[in-house]
């Protein structure tokens, strides 16, 4: 079985409390305003994306709990789309306009996806840079039924704990003991590396034609599966 097949999250989505609605219509063409998005990122808009509705904020004045430096707000956009696949560089770019943690829901004939990137203000000199913002690769739950049961609101201590608890559900890598968020993205990111060059060592070793090329390519190959298995466990 493949790495990619083993990290598969566990669907989960959240009932936001009524008090955090916002349910506001985004007009496209702001969106590109304030990112500076190409010709090729504005076609994606118009050929996938039919709404943009900012739907949720969770803040300290809509769900009483307290902002961190990192974590002000966490807003909940939701994203009516016309294709059933939206291209990640139309995330890339509200994610680049908006510079605050932003979970993302996408609607799609009676389905709905979950998806996230860990995103985090840049460090500059050895501290956070507010104005300028960094994001993960993009994480997410399956496609499943709009009306999947919803859980409710995870209870955390503040706003920052929220958004890593929000962001852990997505993730398709289980925490280990004490592992900040920061090091389980990474490490979701070393499974990805390592499985991309166990796919490729694969290959090579479908096409070689000799034995002791075989012997070692397939060597070479079993360490780096065991490795893999490492880092996923």
């Amino acid at each position: 079985m493949s790495a990619q097949a083993l990290l598969t999250p566990h669907p989960i989505f959240i009932r936001y409390p009524e008090q955090a609605a916002v349910n506001r219509s985004l007009p496209k063409n702001k969106v590109y305003q304030h990112s500076g998005a190409g010709a090729r990122i504005k076609d994606l808009f118009v050929e996938q994306v039919d709404q943009i509705v900012w739907a949720y904020k969770l803040a300290p004045d809509t769900i009483n709990l307290p902002a961190q430096s990192e974590v002000q707000e966490i807003q909940i956009f939701h994203l009516a789309l016309k294709t059933p696949a939206l291209h990640h560089d139309v995330l890339h770019c509200l994610d680049d306009a908006i510079p605050l943690p932003i979970i993302f829901e996408l609607y799609h004939q009676g389905r709905t996806q979950a998806i996230a990137a860990y995103k985090r203000p840049a460090l500059s000199g050895g501290k956070s840079d507010p104005e300028h913002w960094v994001h993960s690769s993009y994480f997410s739950t399956a496609w499943l039924p709009s009306d999947t049961p919803r859980t409710a609101l995870p209870s955390t201590l503040d706003l920052s704990g929220l958004y890593e608890t929000l962001l852990r559900q997505l993730i398709p890598l289980a925490a280990r003991s004490k592992e900040t968020l920061t090091e389980q993205v990474e490490r979701v990111a070393q499974v990805t590396i390592m499985q991309r060059e166990i796919d490729q060592m694969a290959s090579r070793l479908a096409k070689e034609k000799q034995f002791n090329r075989k012997v070692d390519i397939n060597h070479a190959l079993r360490k780096l599966k065991n490795e893999l298995q490492e880092i996923m466990t």
